[in-house]
């Protein structure tokens, strides 16, 4: 396998033009490194699915040349090309008849691993991509949109492939089941070190994900291949600038450390502390749950209505998200302004308060390190 800084992945001036003259890649020039998480980002029609298909020969090119680790694909059998690459959907696209454990075995088997030594194989892959084992035997009709997902992943890492290639697979799954595998897709590829090319259409996902971004536009041109901060940051043109969108500022803040923002003590209370506490009009308390983790807040009204015979946790107001020790500014800040208190929530990695934030503490950091660049 190449070192972590070879190409892995080229496009030496790719064109694909189908018969009715549309353009769906223009000359498409781009190196991706081995060991490297890329997103192909763009709005539909603008070539990003049909550039990643070239590279498992799904789609030809009509001129130029697409290489794997340095072989010009056109020669390769696709046979063997593609063992060495996984290939993630946006549907799993799982046999609806085989059971989950044989659906990741699939392919070790069909390369002569004997079955149950797949199947063992196929069992440690689906606790690594965080589905409990009791699933296995279980068919694809019987999980959820996000374990199919967690499935095929599995299943496109089964043969251990170098390149794992990804089209739009979380975007069927609602938000919260979207987020828990983009964190999972973090932490496999921080264990794996795969190569991975994947699709998307939203900025936010790439952002957080990718090590380089290449936006698309209209007739399959590449604006701009960078970092997500260089992104963000410089859009080479008005077409990437409104692409990223206008709040490209606020996604830039999670490449800005937290860990200098100032923090400041809460005293949270649990159940037994409500009865005599008193609140003023604009005085908020953090509420516990019985874990001693955040529940949420409760004002002076939450107290009159605890007083009134509602339960502790019913006359709470939602909490905002949460602040884990060592995150970015643009956390920090999402927690202190979702907060409705206006203070954001800080927890250790055990989900244990440590104390709060505010807005204002957010914002002098980042204006400390903007004049001090």
């Amino acid at each position: 396998m190449p070192s972590p800084q070879s190409t892995m992945i080229g496009f030496e001036s790719v064109t694909k033009t189908y018969p009715d003259g549309t353009t769906a890649v223009d000359t498409l020039d781009l190196e991706i490194e081995a060991g490297s998480f890329t997103a192909f980002v763009g709005p539909s029609g603008c070539g990003k699915t049909t550039s990643m298909r070239m590279i498992n020969k799904m789609i030809t090119p009509t001129s130029g040349v697409v290489r794997v680790d340095g072989d010009d694909v056109a020669g390769v059998d696709p046979v063997k090309l593609r063992r060495g690459i996984g290939y993630v959907i946006q549907s799993a696209g799982l046999m609806p008849h085989q059971r989950i454990v044989d659906n990741v075995a699939t392919v070790p088997v069909l390369q002569g691993v004997p079955r149950k030594k797949a199947r063992n194989a196929a069992m440690e892959l689906l606790e690594r991509v965080g589905l409990d084992a009791v699933l296995a035997t279980r068919y694809p009709a019987q999980l959820s949109g996000g374990q199919q997902q967690r499935v095929g992943v599995a299943r496109a890492l089964a043969a251990d492939p170098a390149i794992l290639l990804m089209d739009e697979p979380f975007s069927a799954v609602d938000p919260v089941v979207r987020e828990d595998l983009q964190n999972e897709m973090l932490r496999l590829q921080g264990e794996l070190r795969k190569t991975i090319v994947f699709v998307t259409h939203d900025i936010d996902e790439a952002v957080k994900l990718a090590d380089r971004i290449a936006i698309f536009g209209s007739g399959g041109k590449l604006h701009q291949y960078d970092t997500p901060e260089r992104l963000l940051a410089a859009p080479s043109d008005d077409f990437v600038a409104g692409f990223v969108g206008r709040d490209r500022g606020y996604r830039l803040l999670q490449f800005t450390s937290g860990q200098s923002i100032p923090m400041e003590p809460l005293a949270p209370i649990g159940e037994s502390d409500i009865d005599g506490l008193t609140l003023g009009d604009d005085d908020w308390r953090l509420v516990l749950d019985g874990d001693r983790r955040p529940f949420g807040w409760v004002d002076a009204a939450g107290v009159q209505a605890h007083r009134g015979g509602a339960g502790l946790y019913e006359s709470c107001s939602a909490g905002g998200s949460l602040f884990v020790e060592g995150g970015t500014a643009r956390q920090a800040l999402d927690a202190a302004l979702s907060s409705p208190s206006g203070v954001g929530v800080v927890v250790d990695d055990a989900g244990e308060v440590t104390g709060g934030l505010r807005a204002a503490g957010v914002l002098s950091v980042i204006e400390r390190e903007r004049t001090s660049s």
